[in-house]
Parts: C-alpha cells; sequence; structure tokens
C-alpha cells in the first residue's frame, strides 16, 4: 500500500527497528569486548562466556531501563505535542504510540533481565566449582588468589565448603539483584490486561514498586563482583605470557602476583537523566495538588455516570485532552485518567466518570451518588487535579474529514469535540474541518441521556446556521429487551427518535464497518480522513484494519489516518 498511511506505519516500524538496532548493536559490542580484553582474560578462565552475556546483557538492561520512564512522562510528552516545532505531522502521531513503546522497552527490560540473571547464576557455579580439589591448572591458581597476605582476589567464593545461595545472599550485588527481580516480576504480572480491568489499584500501586527497582538498580553494581585486572597490574604482569606459567608466578620477575578490582558501577549514569526528569514531573504534579479545585456542580445519571463540573486558577485545555484525578479522602497515592467533557470555550471543565472499579465506586458514594440526594457543595469530598494532557483527539482539527468513533463511556473525549465545535460555529469561526462523522455504539439505552442533549444543541445550531451537512451522526443500540422492542416499533413514525429524541433515528445492531469506510470513501474521493476512536481493543484492530484496506494506493486518493485515545 502507498501513500501518507503507509509512511507513518513505516516510520513507526524504522522506529522499533532502530530500538531493536541499538540493542543488537549494544549486545554485540559489549559481548565481543568482554571476550577479547585481556584484563578480562583470567576472569574468562573461570567464567568462560557466560561473563559476556551477563555483561551484554546488563548494558542493554541499562539502556532501556533509561528509556523506559521517558514515554509515561505525561508533561514532556504534552510539551512536544503542543510546541516542539520538530513534533509535527507523522512524527506527532508517534507520540500517540508511547504506551506501546513503554510496554516494548518493558519486554526488552524483562528479556535481558532474563539473559543477565542465568548468566550470573551460570557464573556463581563457575566460581564455585573452580574451588573444588578436582579442578587443576589454571583455575585453581587463580581462585586461590587472595588468601595470602598483599594479593587481591578474582573468585568472590572463597571455598568449595560453602553454600552458594548464602554466600550471594551477604553481598550487595546478591540482595540487590533478588529485590530487583521480585519488583519486576510484580511490575510485569500486574501489568497484564486482564489484572488491570479488574483491579485498576492492584495495578498502579505495584506499578510504583518501580521505585524500589530503579534505587536496586542504581546500587546492584557497588559490590564489584564479577573482577578483571587492574591497569596497573597489566604493565607489570603481561597475561599473554604468564598465563602459561602459572606455576612460577611471584618467582619470575616478568610474572608478579596479578591485582584484580572490581568494574566501577555505571548503571547510575544511564538512569540518572530520566529519573530527575521524571522526578520533576512529581514535582510538578505535587505542586498542582496543592492547588485549590472548586466543585460547581454535581449530576449523578442514571447509567452510573457522575458529571462533575469544576473550576481552577489558569485552567486551559483543549478538545479531546484528560486529567489525573485524586480523592484525597479515598486515596493519598492514586490518581486515575479521565477525559474532559467541556469545550476550551466554557469557564469551567467537566467530568463524566462511570462506576467501574473500586476507586470509582468510593468517588461514587462520596459524592453521594447512591442516595436520593447529593451532597451540598460544601460538603463535597476535596479533589486534586493534575493537567491537562494531550492527546490525538486533539488533531481532529487538522484534517478536513474527521470520524469519530465511540463505544461506551469511550464517549467522554468526544463530548469536548463536539461542544468545542458548537462553540466555534457559533462564533462563525473558519476551520479547516468541513466534515465530522459521529459514530457511538452503546448497549444501554439510559447511557444516550446525558449526551443527548448536547447531539440535540448541536443539531439544532446546524440546522439554524445553514450547515446542516457539518455534522453527520449515527448512534447504534447494541442491547435492548422486549419491552423496549415494542415501544420502539409503537413510535417509530414520529419525527423524532424515541430512544434519544433527536432526528436521527438510531440504528440497532452493530456497525458494518466495510460498508460504512467503503460510504466514507466514495464520499471523499481525494481527502485525508482522520478516524479517532476510543473504546475496547478487539473494536480498534477492526477499525485499523479498515483504514489500511480503504485507502487508497493513488497518493491523490483517500487516505484514511486512524489515531487510537489511550491515556
Amino acid at each position: 500500500m502507498m501513500g501518507c498511511w503507509i509512511l507513518n506505519e513505516s516510520l513507526s516500524v524504522i522506529l522499533v527497528l532502530s530500538w531493536l538496532g541499538v540493542n543488537l548493536y549494544l549486545f554485540i559490542d559489549t559481548f565481543c569486548w568482554y571476550e577479547e580484553e585481556e584484563s578480562f582474560l583470567y576472569t574468562r578462565v573461570i567464567l568462560g562466556s557466560t561473563l559476556a552475556w551477563a555483561r551484554a546483557s546488563a548494558v542493554c538492561l541499562n539502556f532501556n531501563c533509561m528509556l523506559i520512564l521517558l514515554p509515561i512522562s505525561r508533561n514532556l510528552i504534552s510539551f512536544m505535542r503542543g510546541t516542539s516545532t520538530c513534533c509535527r505531522g507523522l512524527w506527532r502521531r508517534q507520540l500517540d504510540k508511547n504506551l506501546k513503546f513503554h510496554k516494548l522497552v518493558a519486554y526488552g527490560i524483562a528479556v535481558n533481565a532474563t539473559i543477565h540473571i542465568v548468566a550470573h547464576l551460570c557464573n556463581l557455579q563457575r566460581y564455585h566449582w573452580s574451588q573444588s580439589a578436582e579442578v587443576q591448572g589454571l583455575p585453581a591458581t587463580l581462585s586461590k588468589l587472595g588468601n595470602a597476605p598483599n594479593e587481591s582476589y578474582l573468585n568472590p567464593i572463597r571455598t568449595f565448603h560453602t553454600n552458594t545461595i548464602t554466600e550471594l545472599l551477604t553481598t550487595i550485588a546478591g540482595v540487590t539483584g533478588l529485590i530487583i527481580s521480585l519488583a519486576l516480576v510484580l511490575i510485569m504480572t500486574s501489568s497484564t490486561e486482564s489484572i488491570r480491568q479488574v483491579s485498576y489499584e492492584l495495578f498502579w500501586y505495584t506499578h510504583h514498586v518501580f521505585i524500589i527497582f530503579f534505587i536496586g538498580l542504581a546500587i546492584h553494581g557497588a559490590g564489584r563482583i564479577v573482577r578483571g585486572q587492574t591497569p596497573e597490574s597489566q604493565l607489570l604482569h603481561n597475561v599473554t605470557f604468564c598465563r602459561d606459567h602459572h606455576a612460577q608466578w611471584q618467582k619470575m620477575a616478568q610474572c608478579p602476583m596479578p591485582q584484580f578490582s572490581g568494574k566501577e558501577p555505571s548503571a547510575w549514569k544511564w538512569v540518572l537523566g530520566p529519573v530527575v526528569l521524571y522526578a520533576c514531573e512529581r514535582i510538578i504534579r505535587f505542586w498542582r495538588f496543592q492547588q485549590e479545585v472548586v466543585i460547581t456542580k454535581v449530576v449523578s445519571h442514571p447509567s452510573g455516570v457522575l458529571e462533575l463540573h469544576m473550576k481552577k486558577r489558569n485552567f486551559k485545555m483543549a478538545p479531546g485532552q484528560y486529567v489525573l484525578v485524586q480523592c484525597p479522602s479515598i486515596s493519598w497515592l492514586e490518581w486515575h485518567p479521565f477525559t474532559l467533557t467541556s469545550a476550551p470555550q466554557e469557564d469551567f471543565f467537566s467530568l463524566h466518570i462511570r462506576v467501574a472499579g473500586d476507586w470509582t465506586e468510593a468517588l461514587w458514594k462520596a459524592f453521594g451518588a447512591e442516595g436520593q440526594a447529593l451532597k451540598e457543595p460544601w460538603s463535597l469530598p476535596r479533589l486534586a487535579v493534575d493537567g491537562p494532557f494531550g492527546t490525538t483527539l486533539t488533531d481532529v482539527f487538522h484534517y478536513p474529514v474527521s470520524v469519530c468513533i465511540a463505544a461506551g463511556i469511550g464517549v467522554t473525549p468526544f463530548a469536548s469535540l463536539l461542544k468545542s465545535i458548537w462553540y466555534k460555529c457559533e462564533s462563525q469561526t473558519q476551520l479547516k474541518l468541513s466534515k465530522v462523522y459521529f459514530y457511538w455504539i452503546c448497549r444501554d439505552p439510559k447511557a444516550f441521556e446525558w449526551f443527548a442533549d448536547l447531539l440535540l444543541s448541536l443539531e439544532t445550531l446546524m440546522s439554524e446556521r445553514g450547515k446542516a451537512h457539518f455534522l453527520s451522526y449515527h448512534i447504534f443500540l447494541t442491547s435492548w429487551d422486549e419491552n423496549q422492542a415494542v415501544h420502539i416499533a409503537l413510535h417509530w413514525d414520529e419525527n423524532t427518535d424515541v430512544v434519544t429524541g433527536l432526528k436521527q433515528k438510531t440504528f440497532y445492531g452493530r456497525p458494518n464497518w466495510s460498508n460504512e469506510f467503503r460510504q466514507l470513501a466514495y464520499a471523499h474521493p481525494s481527502s485525508s480522513i482522520g478516524v479517532f476512536f476510543c473504546g475496547p481493543k478487539a473494536l480498534s484492530k477492526t477499525l485499523q484494519r479498515m483504514c489500511h484496506l480503504y485507502s487508497s494506493a493513488d497518493p491523490r486518493g483517500v487516505h484514511f489516518y486512524y489515531n487510537k485515545e489511550s491515556f
């Protein structure tokens, strides 16, 4: 497939291949260095090639740990999306894949950590074995170094009659290695989609074990277990000659006893910059936490959606952005992302929060939404708000034609967008955007309630402004009972829809996306069409495939650009 769509996908592939290439280069370069470096020749006599495996994977591990925090630095990403002149067009869309890259780097950490652990377990056994009475020759000589005065040891296991695990856990490298490994396992296992859906709180808390992970990583090399010959010793002790005359060490002038030392730890140098950057992110969050948030309105919707209107000094937003919300009365540590549903033109910002988990259920109860009457404003719990942060939806106005697709509560980002369109049309602002298609797939008719008023006002305004063609919306109801079906059938011939009250009738069932995209391509044969989606992963894959399928091979033809909302 040709055209700009393929350029976007090709750029993603190029970036991934670049990341893989750097990992491969670092691994091979480090591996070869430790296999050939003379200062580690005696170390290789005992350990063999597992020394190089351990050190090469360690360098790749440091590299990926350097990268892992950058994609989740929200203020950095928002800054790059909004103000950096280098992040436009294709490059800007790569920023929307920050969480995918974060996961990719995490897999890189897991793979290299596994190689590193296995290699060092082999090293530990070889150190232990070289102290046995069966070992003769150079390995035995090297392992006994350090027993006499003025000798430095090479083998950290000092006797064969010792428990290697106990010996390992008495060292800095062993203790920190165990802590790092446990932290990594906990973070990775709790990050699976099934865990996040069942208990977001578990995912959130265990993910913050990364603090322990980075502290352990920074001091892991301080024990300096893997040792090599010192530069001073190399000048006096020629390993090429002396390795074959180990029985005459100290007796021959050209072969004094070799001296060894551990390699200086370097992991902290790799991660210092990103850790400082992330610490700045947290300082900014703490500063925003101190800023007062005034709750001006609370609405409880029958579909289990809590609507909050708030004000905050110097709060500026763009359509489709999201904020992080904390409720100290529920938890002092947890921050949860929610999309803004207000427009930049309004003098407040709003959220629509669906009850879907322990934290949102606690918030629902804290605001008294479960009772008949909501709490008075003075008795409402305090909220802290961090943000707003940019997302892919802010690019909707950059296309001549935009297709917005929402599933369930995924409609919230588009509330802000449609409100913004309403205000722009009311002020008769000239837009590059000339056509908007809006699709909403929902199973619960009650969920339409809070959103129908917005669509009705948009429908009315567009008709008054002579722009009825500007917005085309398609609402799909996927679930209904027998009573609802009878009610719908009895009122089918009315001018307005029985479910939403809109002139546009609701569709029943699921959309045929192949037909929908075929019609879009036919209606706009030479346009760039932005497709924006917020909803489940399965539908996301379908829409991405449709964008690929119906984009023209001709650069002058229609091209669909897929954008998925993620935070």
